[in-house]
């Protein structure tokens, strides 16, 4: 009986003649010699690149520990053109090469990518947001453009002009809406007032609480709350209309009519909240000055004739004027943004809800800025 053949530790060099750069693999890839073969295939990883044929004659006993170092030296490629050289290998060979690559690849598929710095995240996070900002306000500005010029086309034309679409619209915005505008904004001039009331009575001047609250509802909360509140309303009802049509794929049926998704849709929205946002902030107005009135009357002994009066003769118009222009600007912007985000929708329930979240965010906060920036321009110019 022959003695079996002694092991020999696996090797592997690049030799170049005859214009042929050649890398030789001979001996045993087995877990034994596993830690001399790491070393050696380091070592050729950097010049792998250049040759040109692979010869594994020599190559003697090998296992999943040595298939897994020759698919770190010669990569997926060459491993995967080395497999299928059926000349090269014997069959079972060339079967454990096959399924040790293609289990190494899955698992680099799935391996999550490898975590930086905490530094690194931030930065990274910050100007991925940043990233997403831009492609917001360039989005936005884009829309705005094309309602912009769909609007002045229509306008020319009158027999284009949506009343049916426009009047519905209206109803669901401006009517439907009054109710909740006019008990929000009677209870926080009522909070207002009661404030106002309870500070100034330390300074003797509780009759200024009347002041505090005309001055805040013309100019500031009367606009500026129900902005807040058809935001969370209307924007929300838009994006969600827009994007179960859109999902349904019934914009797509509109344009293959040959109909204008931006005419029969967007523009009846927008110009309904252009009508209805400064009636609503109006209503707003009256029900904060009522309530403010309210509680003048039963905490401050202040008659309504005499709040009326005073209001009259301490309140310049220009403050009814400021507050009543932002409202348009205000209307615009949250019509604009629900109607956006209903069009940005894919195809999907989870992406209904996510861009209606969306519109109602957005929304909020640029009217917030918007009216931040107006007070300020005002209080530069002395309004």
């Amino acid at each position: 009986m022959s003695a079996p053949a002694a092991a020999t530790p696996g090797r592997a060099e690049i030799v170049a003649g005859d214009g042929v750069t050649v890398l030789h693999v001979a001996g045993d890839w087995t877990l034994a010699h596993y830690l001399p073969l790491v070393a050696e295939v380091e070592a050729l990883r950097a010049r792998i690149d250049g040759v040109e044929r692979i010869d594994v004659a020599a190559l003697g006993a090998l296992d999943t520990a040595g298939a897994r170092l020759l698919h770190a030296l010669l990569g997926s490629r060459r491993l995967a053109a080395l497999v299928a050289d059926g000349a090269a290998l014997p069959a079972e060979r060339r079967a454990l090469l096959r399924a040790v690559g293609e289990a190494l690849e899955v698992q680099e598929a799935a391996m999550p990518p490898r975590r930086g710095s905490a530094v690194g995240d931030v930065l990274e996070h910050v100007g991925r947001t940043m990233g997403v900002f831009w492609r917001h306000v360039v989005g936005l500005a884009g829309f705005i453009g094309l309602t912009l010029e769909t609007a002045l086309r229509v306008l020319l034309q009158p027999r284009r002009w949506r009343l049916t679409a426009l009047a519905a619209n209206l109803e669901k915005t401006a009517l439907d809406a009054v109710p909740i505008v006019a008990l929000l904004t009677f209870l926080v001039g009522a909070v207002v007032a009661f404030l106002g009331a309870t500070v100034l009575a330390d300074f003797g001047a509780s009759i200024f609480t009347v002041d505090l609250v005309a001055f805040s509802f013309l100019r500031e909360f009367g606009v500026l709350l129900t902005a807040i509140i058809v935001a969370g309303r209307t924007a929300s009802a838009f994006t969600a209309q827009i994007g179960s049509m859109r999902a349904n794929e019934e914009i797509d049926a509109i344009r293959v009519l040959g109909l204008d998704a931006m005419e029969l849709l967007v523009l009846p929205r927008v110009a309904a909240l252009l009508l209805a946002l400064p009636m609503l902030s109006f209503v707003a107005m009256i029900a904060g000055l009522i309530g403010g009135m309210l509680v003048c009357m039963m905490a401050l002994d202040v008659s309504p004739v005499m709040f009326l009066s005073r209001v009259e003769s301490n309140v310049a118009l220009r403050h009814f004027l400021i507050g009543i222009a932002k409202a348009p600007v205000f209307a615009f912007l949250i019509a604009v943004i629900g109607c956006l985000e209903g069009m940005r929708v894919a195809g999907s329930a989870q992406s209904v809800g996510e861009h209606t979240t969306s519109a109602v965010v957005q929304s909020i906060f640029i009217v917030i800025v918007v009216d931040a920036v107006a007070a300020l321009f005002c209080m530069e110019m002395g309004w």
